[in-house]
C-alpha cells in the first residue's frame, strides 16, 4: 500500500487522531512505532519510516510506544468497508481465524492459496497472515496481562500462543518488556470483575453519535438476548469457544466494554465483533462530508454529526431478524422472536450469579450476564413448527436459510464474500431484494446499499423533501455513494 510520505508527515506533525490506525510511524532513532496522534515531539523526517501496519513496523524490528499505544488504536476503516480479498482476510484475521485454523484455514475460507494470499497481504500491509495474526495475539496478551489475575502462562495460551516461550519472547520484542514488566507497570490496580471479566476501552474516530447508536439498537433489542440500559448497551454472544456476554458504554473518547468469557481465547473475536457491531473503525469525516454536500441530508448531519451503521455479531440473526420484519413492524417482529428465542433457548436450571432470567418470565436483573446469545441455524432447525409465530412461507424461508447456514452454503460471517452472499440469499424461497440488502448492510457491513422501498426510508426522504418513489429515490441517490447505507440510517432517524 502506498504511503505519501509528506501527508503521513504533516498528519504526525498535527498529531491528527483520524490518522490513527491507517498508518504507524517508525521512529528509527529510537526503534519505536507510534500512532500518528502521539503527544511525544515530532520526530526529525530523516528518522521517520511510515508502515500500513502495526505487523509491518514490527518486521522492522521496532517495538510499540509505551506512550501512545498503537495497538490500542482504531483500526483502519479499509478492512470494513473493502469487499475485496485483502478486506475480508483481515476481517477474518481479527475475528481470530489463524489463531484456531491457521493459514490453510485462512486460505481455505477465501478461496486462494496460502502462497497467493501471502503475496496480496505482503503487498498492502507489508506482512503476511502470520505476522498479522502475531501482532493481533501481543495485543491480546496485554490486554490479558494489565487487566485480569490470569497466570502469566494462562495468559500466554488463551493469546492463542503455541507456548510460553513463543509468548515470551514476542511480548518482549513488540513491548520492550518482559510479562512480568507489563504486569508490574498497573502498579496496585486490581484486576476489575470476577473470574473471566475484562474490562477495557474501545477506542473510535471522533466524532461518534452515542444517542443514535443506543436509539437503534433499543428500537430492535430482543428480551433475552439484548437490553439497553443507564446508557449502556448488553447482549449475549456467541462465540468459537463458548458463550459471553458484553456491555458496552460508550464514553468520551472511548466505548467502556466490560466482557464475560466462558472462555478467555475467545477475547480477541469478542472485541472484533463488538467493534463491528458498533461500527467504531469506521471514517465519520469521511462519510459525513459525502452526505453533507447533498443540501436535504446537510442540515441533518451538522446536527448529529458522527451517526454510525450498526453491524452484527451474528450474521444469522440478522438474516432471521430481516425475514421475519418483512412487512410487519419492529415490535411486532421481536414479539415474534422472542417466542422463537424462547422454543430455541432452552431455560435455565437456576439463576446466573444471583440473576433472573428475562427471557423465561423473571424480572430485569441488575447486570447482564443473564443475557443469552442468539440461538445458531442448527438449534432453530430443531425448533417445532407451532414455535413459529408467522406465516408458513416466512418460517419456511428461515428454515432455508438455516439449512443453507448450517450446511456451509452460506457464508454470513464478517470475512463472507458480499456479492456471493447475496447471490445466494435471492436464490432462497421468499428472500428478495430488500431483506437482502438488509442483510447486506447489517451483517455483512457493506456501506453502500440503499434500500428504496423501505417504509421507512421513503418516510425519512418525504420528512427530508426528498422524493419518496422507489424509482426516482434510488436514481437521486446516487450522489450518496459510497456511503448510501449511512444515508439510510439517517433517513430513518428522520422518519
Amino acid at each position: 500500500m502506498e504511503l505519501d510520505f509528506e501527508r503521513c508527515y504533516r498528519a504526525v506533525d498535527s498529531r491528527d487522531q483520524r490518522f490513527d490506525g491507517w498508518f504507524y510511524t517508525g521512529v528509527t532513532s529510537t526503534g519505536i512505532y507510534c500512532r500518528p496522534s502521539c503527544p511525544a515531539t515530532t520526530p526529525k523526517r530523516q528518522n521517520v519510516r511510515f508502515f500500513p501496519s502495526a505487523a509491518a513496523a514490527q518486521g522492522a524490528g521496532l517495538r510499540a510506544c509505551r506512550r501512545c499505544r498503537p495497538d490500542a488504536a482504531p483500526g483502519s476503516p479499509q478492512w470494513d468497508v473493502r469487499a475485496d480479498v485483502v478486506g475480508r482476510a483481515m476481517r477474518l484475521i481479527a475475528d481470530g481465524v489463524v489463531d484456531r485454523d491457521g493459514v490453510p484455514g485462512l486460505a481455505a475460507r477465501l478461496g486462494y492459496t496460502e502462497r497467493h494470499l501471502h503475496r496480496m497481504l505482503r503487498a498492502e500491509l507489508g506482512a503476511g497472515p502470520l505476522a498479522l495474526a502475531r501482532a493481533q495475539r501481543a495485543q491480546t496478551a496485554r490486554i490479558l496481562i494489565e487487566t485480569t489475575g490470569l497466570g502469566l502462562a494462562e495468559v500466554a495460551f488463551a493469546a492463542g500462543f503455541g507456548s510460553v516461550r513463543q509468548f515470551n519472547d514476542t511480548v518482549r520484542e513488540v513491548y520492550g518488556a518482559t510479562p512480568s514488566d507489563l504486569r508490574a507497570s498497573r502498579g496496585g490496580r486490581r484486576a476489575v470483575g470476577g473470574a473471566g471479566t475484562i474490562t477495557l476501552r474501545l477506542a473510535y474516530r471522533p466524532p461518534l453519535h452515542a444517542g443514535a447508536l443506543l436509539d437503534f439498537l433499543a428500537l430492535r433489542a430482543l428480551p433475552g438476548v439484548e437490553e439497553v440500559r443507564d446508557g449502556a448497551y448488553h447482549r449475549g454472544l456467541r462465540l468459537p469457544h463458548g458463550p459471553g456476554t458484553v456491555s458496552l458504554a460508550p464514553a468520551d473518547g472511548h466505548v467502556a466494554a466490560t466482557l464475560r468469557l466462558a472462555d478467555m481465547r475467545d477475547l480477541a473475536p469478542a472485541v472484533a465483533r463488538c467493534r463491528r457491531l458498533l461500527d467504531l473503525d469506521a471514517d465519520p469525516a469521511a462519510v459525513d462530508a459525502t452526505l453533507a454536500a447533498d443540501p436535504a441530508l446537510a442540515p441533518a448531519v451538522a446536527a448529529e454529526p458522527g451517526v454510525r451503521l450498526p453491524h452484527a455479531v451474528d450474521g444469522f440473526e440478522m438474516a432471521v431478524r430481516a425475514i421475519t420484519t418483512q412487512q410487519i413492524s419492529l415490535q411486532s417482529a421481536r414479539t415474534t422472536l422472542t417466542h422463537l428465542l424462547s422454543a430455541a433457548t432452552p431455560p435455565a436450571d437456576h439463576e446466573v450469579d444471583g440473576e433472573v432470567d428475562l427471557l423465561h418470565g423473571g424480572q430485569p436483573h441488575d447486570r447482564p450476564w443473564g443475557l443469552r446469545a442468539f440461538p445458531s441455524a442448527e438449534e432453530v432447525l430443531a425448533v417445532d413448527d407451532s414455535a413459529f409465530r408467522m406465516p408458513g412461507a416466512r418460517r419456511e424461508t428461515i428454515r432455508a436459510v438455516a439449512r443453507a447456514v448450517a450446511g456451509g452454503d452460506l457464508d454470513l460471517a464478517p470475512g463472507g464474500d458480499r456479492e456471493e452472499a447475496v447471490r445466494r440469499l435471492v436464490a432462497l424461497p421468499g428472500v428478495g431484494p430488500w431483506t437482502a440488502g438488509y442483510v447486506a448492510m447489517r451483517a455483512l457491513g457493506d456501506p453502500d446499499v440503499l434500500l428504496p422501498t423501505d417504509l421507512g426510508v421513503r418516510r425519512g426522504a418525504a420528512a427530508l423533501g426528498l422524493p419518496d418513489d422507489p424509482k426516482t429515490l434510488n436514481a437521486y441517490a446516487d450522489r450518496w455513494r459510497p456511503w448510501r447505507s449511512y444515508a439510510v440510517i439517517r433517513l430513518w432517524r428522520a422518519a
